[in-house]
């Protein structure tokens, strides 16, 4: 019996090591072959058993690793099979997976992501040119904004601001040099987007739309040359203010339902009869909308009599219709949240253009969608991105220093830990969501369009913006809720939902999209599978078929054992502070990808209905990616090791909610005997990761409450002005006050205990202290100005009974007291 137990252990050790190593089918015919005969010479395998043993094996053996046989007795009936239960795919939904390129996605589905090749990709970085332009311009720029005027009495940015916006080519970031364009890189554009977000939401939407998804890409892109040298050139000037009209009433996110309609036809046009379109359309969200001169419209085209010759449904097309064209309909606004970009309908009835004012012309009938699906793919990575980092690096600032500011008890209320809880999530995510960004928009600039890891950058830069705003205002209380010049977060906190919904609304990006188009775009096999399908080769789908099985067996042997050994042992960057973390995620790396193997072998097409289950697998691919870009980061900024507890938070957050998703996908999956097997396979020892600690929120939470070099990396990019009479920059200085005046204070509160002082007034203690020789001149002066100061930051605006004219402190003039504790401390 003993020997008997011996035999079938060694033989599963066998089949796991091949099976972990990927072993070939002829590697597979020849250890088992040798096995075997071992087991029968020895007798360990005799009599009946043996020969049963042995006809399973030559079965085994001689199909696998005959091409014809396999094709004949397997693969073929699979294949019918496979293209049977094949989900039907739209048009939209076709173009949608094939847009874009595959990245470090592919990596992370391959169950063995290359760290060595991923830590080698360049670093994103600015030219001179684009550095001088985010110090000067936009600086400028910055200064000129006052989001409260802006939001709140005018409802648009002052006319000086939009000229200064198109004499300094804000318009035309990425439209290239030689039609009058900046020609920024991806990184360039966002790091302007990122700093004007930082002051005003308004000038930064404003400016980011003419430079994403829009008429300007999609000329650079797909645009005739004639369309090219007539409109880019006014475009980079600010001649022309573009918009792009692609939602209607009744088809956001679904676009293949889209009402509007262009019917090819001919019409008189300048005189002569014209090949063109008569359109209908209504449409609605549209930012820019109200002012713009230059409309993009996405609709779908059908050509009913034939005049082109072919199909009839020609698909969905965009064109460039300048808005004072007759039956155009644009101008009035939407309330968005209190923002104050402009932002509308517009409409059109039986509307003729010709045919050369599609974009591209007549060769791009139809082409729409997967203009608009490629354009994306990038797109997504930068503007949104950019804006959420602003909230981030904002809400890190604010927070820190009103924190250290705000005295509670005797005690700056940064120091309580109900207040570092939020702090940490604020540094930490704000750390997170910076490397997202800069890692990604390097990508674009290295030519790739990561259609997945941009739906992921999207989403979690928005949802993570939205939980910094939130626990900023929770830390400012009062200070958060009252509206008015002083208050510095409470339009981000109304607006935040804007981001959550624009591009790929968040619901439908995380349930569809994320592991809806990865899944099939990413993974090694699953498309070449697809495409074998469709193209009816059988040889195609035996060897990606095949592959596939010995892919999925590979990571579920690999999953058992790096879930026993926590990924201990595996070949990961040298950095001793980060390499278990490169292991750790190499493990999920390979679970992540058997539960999506799984997942689509068990379930087949019907996942793409079990949104629940897409949606916590797309969670499990996006903390691998923020989880990449932080360990990324972190290298490429030298390894700093103040930044490590921004980072391990980062880390610990991520695979802890990893690690939930994967426990949510195998507790709903719909065959529980394979769910009970996933389990023991992913989470062998058990669910181990935990929750980042106190101690490390308390170290995030130290960083953002003194100004340090750490603080500062973090901040960086931000606008922040020196001026005592800009909210931001008073916020600034009273930090740094009441960081002076802790050691008077010390001073004095040892004066008190001891008896000496007796004054019960809180101006009187200091003057008391003062005429005792506890403190000097110089240091009363020091506790005046930061008091001074600590008021001014803490108060609030109030208005009239008619919320008409404000007896706060008028934004612009000098606050009284603070000019003379200034020069006192001087």
């Amino acid at each position: 019996m003993l020997t008997f137990f011996i035999t079938v252990f060694v033989a599963l050790a066998i089949i796991w090591a091949l099976a972990y190593h990927s072993a070939s089918a002829l590697v597979w015919s020849l250890v088992v072959g040798v096995g075997l005969a071992v087991g029968s010479v020895t007798g360990a395998i005799a009599g009946v058993l043996a020969g049963m043993v042995w006809l399973a094996f030559i079965a085994f053996a001689v199909i696998a690793n005959s091409k014809a046989l396999r094709l004949a007795l397997l693969s073929s009936p699979i294949f019918s099979t496979y293209k049977k239960l094949l989900p039907q795919m739209s048009s939209t939904e076709q173009e949608a997976l094939v847009a874009g390129t595959v990245w470090w996605d592919g990596d992370l589905f391959s169950g063995r992501p290359d760290w060595n090749k991923w830590l080698a990709v360049p670093r994103a970085t600015l030219s001179a040119e684009e550095q001088a332009f985010v110090d000067g311009p936009t600086s400028k720029l910055c200064s000129m904004l006052d989001e409260w005027n802006i939001t709140h009495e005018a409802h648009d940015l002052p006319a000086n601001v939009w000229q200064f916006i198109k004499d300094n080519g804000f318009l035309g970031m990425i439209i290239p040099k030689e039609y009058g364009g900046k020609g920024f890189s991806a990184y360039g554009h966002s790091q302007v987007v990122m700093k004007i977000s930082t002051r005003s939401s308004t000038a930064a939407v404003s400016v980011m739309v003419p430079n994403s998804l829009g008429p300007g890409e999609l000329l650079m892109h797909y645009g005739t040359k004639a369309q090219k040298d007539y409109y880019l050139p006014r475009l980079a000037k600010g001649l022309e203010i573009p918009c792009f009209a692609l939602t209607a009433p009744e088809a956001g996110s679904d676009a293949a339902s889209m009402p509007d309609v262009g019917i090819v036809c001919k019409a008189m046009w300048n005189g002569v009869e014209t090949l063109g379109l008569r359109l209908t359309w209504e449409k609605r969200y549209i930012t820019l909308g109200p002012i713009a001169t230059i409309l993009g419209l996405a609709f779908k085209a059908y050509d009913p009599d034939r005049l082109l010759g072919g199909e009839t449904d020609l698909g969905i097309t965009c064109a460039l219709i300048p808005t004072n064209h007759p039956g155009v309909n644009i101008g009035r606004r939407h309330m968005t949240l209190n923002a104050a970009f402009m932002n509308g309908p517009n409409s059109g009835k039986d509307v003729f253009i010709p045919m050369d004012w599609i974009i591209g012309g007549e060769a791009m009938l139809g082409q729409g969608w997967r203009m608009l699906m490629e354009c994306l793919a990038a797109g997504r990575s930068i503007s949104l991105p950019a804006q959420s980092i602003a909230a981030g690096k904002v809400t890190s600032f604010t927070s820190g220093a009103y924190s250290r500011v705000r005295q509670q008890f005797k005690t700056a209320i940064g120091k309580f830990e109900g207040i570092e809880e939020p702090l940490a999530r604020i540094g930490a995510m704000t750390y997170l969501m910076d490397a997202t960004r800069t890692i990604t928009a390097g990508a674009l600039d290295l030519g790739e369009k990561p259609s997945v890891l941009s739906a992921i950058s999207k989403y979690h830069a928005t949802e993570r913006m939205r939980q910094v705003v939130v626990d900023a205002m929770d830390i400012h209380g009062g200070k958060g809720i009252c509206l008015g010049p002083n208050n510095y977060l409470g339009r981000a906190y109304q607006q935040v939902p804007i981001a959550i919904t624009v591009e790929g609304a968040n619901i439908l990006t995380r349930s569809l999209i994320i592991f809806g188009q990865g899944a099939i775009r990413c993974h090694p096999w699953v498309l070449k599978e697809m495409k074998a399908a469709r193209e009816d080769s059988l040889d195609a789908f035996d060897e990606a078929f095949w592959e596939h099985l010995k892919f999925t067996i590979c990571n579920a042997a690999r999953s058992l054992w790096l879930g026993i050994t926590a990924g201990v042992g595996l070949p990961a960057p040298a950095c001793p502070e980060t390499k278990r973390y490169y292991q750790q995620l190499t493990r999920f790396s390979s679970a992540f990808a058997l539960l999506a193997d799984v997942s689509m072998f068990v379930i087949g097409g019907s996942l793409k209905r079990k949104e629940k289950l897409s949606a916590r697998l797309g969670d499990v691919l996006s903390y691998l990616y923020l989880s990449s870009c932080a360990l990324k980061f972190y290298d490429e900024r030298g390894q700093q090791k103040d930044e490590l507890p921004l980072l391990k938070w980062a880390l610990y957050d991520c695979a802890f909610k990893l690690q939930v998703a994967m426990d949510g996908i195998i507790k709903n999956f719909p065959n529980r005997p394979i769910a009970w097997v996933l389990r023991r396979l992913v989470f062998p020892k058990g669910m181990t990761l935990i929750q980042p600690s106190d101690q490390l929120g308390h170290e995030v939470a130290k960083i953002l409450i003194t100004p340090c070099a750490a603080r500062d990396r973090l901040i960086a990019g931000m606008y922040l002005p020196d001026d005592e009479q800009d909210i931001m920059g008073r916020l600034n200085a009273a930090m740094h006050a009441v960081m002076a005046a802790e050691p008077v204070e010390t001073k004095v509160r040892a004066a008190q205990k001891a008896g000496r002082i007796t004054a019960k007034a809180q101006e009187a203690i200091f003057e008391e202290a003062k005429s005792l020789s506890v403190i000097t001149d110089t240091e009363l002066a020091l506790w005046k100005r930061a008091r001074a100061l600590s008021n001014e930051v803490v108060r609030v605006d109030d208005f009239d009974m008619h919320f008409g004219v404000t007896v706060a402190q008028p934004t612009g003039k000098p606050i009284a007291g603070l000019t003379k504790y200034a020069e006192a401390a001087e």
